[in-house]
């Protein structure tokens, strides 16, 4: 039987994968969970995923360089998580190593509070909530309504049409910019970044963190959008250039911003600008529901028991260097 090896620290066992993932890994596998409790470094993997064919790892635990090089018995690296850019995939493969990632199961649960994010912008949910906590009154605004506005949505993935059908359902206008992609999709226009920022009275950013999007969001592209827009932030922290997120907050460029990401530690809200009355900040969490958890972390499942056959697993993304696989397809024989 293999031996696995859980990298998950204690809250992200509990919060990012559960009981339920660990015990029907125990049903193909030996399974071996950090007992550091904590988030491991390259020394830490090495020392204690030393004799595991399989590591199935948190988004917190990179794929060092040094751990693919000194892991003899490592077959697969097992991400739970779409992101893999903390993992060296080429070193992986130099040394015959399979990586697979998960796929995007939070679609509906970061779709939601992307919702819920516009709607306590436009009407001040946290403002008024907050004054009421102090033991005062606050005084009473006028608020906007989302049917009517228009949302523009940058980077049209899974998530950016499951919030485009909630959109059009409340009859919000839609736009879309995707230069990867073409829309064909009733509701939504789709049109040039540039045409985006300019139109929309919400801008979400959930373009894919890349080289080509490192700070896609700058002092240009703030200065584009309405005095009167919303900049909401659910991609990565990367996608936007800080300094001028805070100028355009400061000089009433934009109206306010939300995000549950940033440049902190694990992607959360930094917070220099999560502490600013003009901003909605969130600790990472668009993803953190029990359906949005357990759709990774039974990818995870179900590419450990493919493993576990001797078959490719689904979502793999270095197979044709992955040497090491027939170690596994030979245990998988009957």
């Amino acid at each position: 039987m293999p031996r696995i090896f859980l990298t998950h620290s204690s809250d992200m066992l509990r919060n990012y994968y559960g009981e339920g993932a660990v015990a029907a890994l125990r049903e193909v596998a030996e399974v071996v969970i950090n007992p550091t409790g904590r988030v491991l470094d390259a020394e830490a993997l090495i020392r204690h995923g030393q004799g595991c064919e399989i590591v199935v790892s948190d988004r917190q635990t990179p794929g060092f360089p040094t751990f693919f090089e000194s892991a003899p018995e490592l077959v697969a690296f097992v991400r739970c998580a779409v992101d893999i850019r903390n993992v060296d995939v080429p070193a992986a493969s130099r040394n015959g190593i399979l990586v697979t990632r998960a796929t995007p199961g939070f679609a509906a649960s970061v779709a939601e509070l992307g919702l819920g994010l516009m709607i306590d912008l436009a009407r001040g949910l946290t403002d008024a909530a907050t004054t009421y906590r102090t033991g005062q009154a606050p005084e009473a605004r006028i608020g906007r309504q989302l049917r009517g506005s228009t949302l523009g949505i940058i980077g049209y993935g899974v998530i950016g049409q499951h919030l485009a059908g909630i959109a059009k359902a409340i009859g919000m206008t839609v736009l879309a910019s995707d230069p990867y992609k073409a829309i064909d999709e009733g509701g939504v226009a789709q049109v040039s970044f540039e045409d985006l920022l300019a139109r929309s009275d919400f801008v979400v950013c959930l373009a894919v963190a890349t080289e080509e999007t490192e700070n896609l969001m700058n002092a240009a592209a703030f200065s584009r959008m309405k005095p009167s827009a919303y900049f909401i932030n659910l991609s990565r922290g990367n996608l936007v250039d800080e300094p001028a997120l805070a100028a355009a907050l400061d000089k009433k460029t934009i109206a306010g911003a939300a995000m549950d990401v940033g440049r902190a530690a694990d992607q959360m809200p930094s917070l220099e600008l999560a502490r600013r009355p003009d901003v909605l900040a969130t600790p990472h969490a668009a993803g953190l529901t029990p359906a949005a958890i357990e759709h990774q972390a039974f990818d995870t499942v179900t590419q450990v028991r493919a493993l576990c056959a001797g078959e490719v697993p689904p979502h793999a993304v270095n197979v044709e260097a992955a040497t090491r696989l027939s170690r596994l397809r030979q245990a998988g024989r009957p």
